[in-house]
């Protein structure tokens, strides 16, 4: 099956919503994406048209951007294109999605710091949390002489 798969760069236009379905968790937001180009004429950078995106986080995703995401930041979604018609109240309505395999925060516009799920989910389920691989190099040690041979 052909998808249209994307990434896009926006911001948070509304606080997520995390909720607790029988399919699973989900969160859902609005994303902003505004394009900007260069005006030579004004010298200067100038807004051009905003496309408002909903993006559809399920099950950890959706935990993790409940807790990490909120209003007004920069972000970088990918995930698969869903463009949807429906009739409402006698109204023809046409909404973009993005079912997101992949939110996280645009590092070009500001700094993030990295937190593990892993803990969170196990003290959830009853578990201990597993310990996180050390990556700390131990000094050489200097080497021992050693007792001559007798005999």
């Amino acid at each position: 099956m052909n998808e249209t798969l994307l990434t896009v760069v926006g911001n948070v236009a509304t606080t997520p919503v995390y909720r607790e379905l029988p399919t699973g968790p989900v969160a859902r937001f609005r994303l902003a994406v505004t394009s900007r180009r260069f005006d030579a004429g004004q010298g200067t950078w100038v807004d051009s048209h905003t496309n408002f995106f909903t993006v559809w986080a399920w099950g950890n995703l959706g935990a993790n951007v409940q807790g990490s995401v909120s209003i007004g930041e920069p972000v970088i979604v990918q995930g698969r294109l869903k463009v949807r018609d429906e009739e409402r109240g006698g109204q023809h309505w046409t909404s973009a999605d993005i079912q997101a395999t992949a939110v996280g925060h645009d590092l070009a516009r500001g700094t993030a710091a990295f937190r593990r799920a892993t803990a969170r989910k196990a003290a959830a389920e009853g578990q201990p949390a597993r310990d996180e691989p050390s990556f700390a190099i131990e000094p050489e040690r200097e080497p021992q002489p050693q007792p001559e041979p007798v005999g």
